[in-house]
């Protein structure tokens, strides 16, 4: 609030204000808790400019609740915009506000989002979405980002700038989620051929014999039934399935280690510092040598 206050600011700072079901103090997930002012019939859903639903693990049973979800379509319909953080767009999808619309969520639950909403646009890499009037970010510390998102929306990007050097913040965080998530490509299929294709990439994602004909020979079909079926099960054809566990591997050696970024390309087949420079950007969206200095171990750092 003291940065939001500089003259730069090219709207008055908007009151906070937390609402829970029930007025009072609320148990937090982790022991701790949290008081909660006003509960929902105390407030007049007409009164709220942005609306901001917060996500934990409550809301696989607020969801539910048929009161609390009506009071959040009563609230958005009013509200100049919309937001969630992390799970809490299950509950704007349970109030029926992301139809058609693209979001995010926590990395761990964006495929239950997309399949549960199927009419939902559901992308699970970025921090977070603006998608008209509604704002959707990723899991816990994404809200930061998202809520300087807001300030740079109402109060401009000098303001915003100011917020994050407060807070010791990235303006912009680089990279989306594939760089903290692990497994987004662990799906299993459905049939022992397709299964027999995945393990064996498992087992050793550097061996040279990952190509369509040999991973077709492994499964018992053609090159191009092969290429149909793992797209058809998996939602990726079988090259990208394997550059993708292959920069998973890469990037738990840059995590864990210290061999140069040209030993680990090699080690992981990718041949040289380039390709897995190339593929690390399709993929996790930074560089290999950003992504070790983000989550190497913090004893090295100190």
């Amino acid at each position: 609030m003291r940065c939001s206050s500089t003259p730069t600011s090219s709207r008055a700072a908007t009151a906070a204000r937390s609402w829970h079901p029930a007025r009072g103090p609320v148990a937090s997930s982790s022991g701790l808790p949290v008081h909660a002012a006003h509960g929902v019939a105390d407030l007049d859903p007409g009164g709220i400019d942005t609306l901001v639903v917060a996500g934990g693990t409550g809301v696989d049973r607020a969801r539910h609740d048929p009161e609390l979800t009506g009071w959040i379509a009563d609230a958005a319909a009013g509200a100049r915009r919309v937001a969630s953080v992390c799970s809490g767009v299950f509950l704007l999808a349970a109030a029926g506000l992301v139809d058609g619309l693209r979001v995010t969520t926590h990395w761990a639950r964006a495929e239950q989002l997309a399949r549960e909403h199927p009419g939902v646009r559901v992308d699970r890499d970025p921090i977070f979405i603006r998608d008209g009037r509604v704002w959707t970010s990723a899991g816990v510390t994404a809200g930061m980002d998202l809520a300087l998102a807001l300030v740079e929306a109402d109060l401009g990007r000098e303001v915003a700038h100011a917020v994050a050097r407060e807070l010791v913040l990235f303006l912009r965080r680089p990279g989306g989620q594939s760089q903290f998530s692990v497994g987004l490509w662990s799906a299993q299929p459905a049939t022992d051929s397709l299964r027999a294709v995945v393990s064996a990439i498992h087992a050793d994602p550097r061996a040279p014999g990952h190509g369509i004909a040999e991973l077709a020979a492994c499964a018992g079909l053609s090159p191009r039934h092969l290429q149909r079926r793992f797209t058809a099960e998996l939602g990726t054809p079988p090259a990208t399935y394997v550059e993708r566990v292959r920069v998973e591997a890469a990037q738990r050696a840059l995590a864990g280690g210290d061999d140069p970024v040209e030993a680990i390309a090699r080690r992981y087949g990718f041949g040289t510092a380039e390709t897995l420079r190339r593929a690390f950007h399709r993929h996790v969206g930074v560089a290999p040598s950003d992504y070790r200095d983000r989550f190497r171990s913090t004893e090295e750092q100190i």
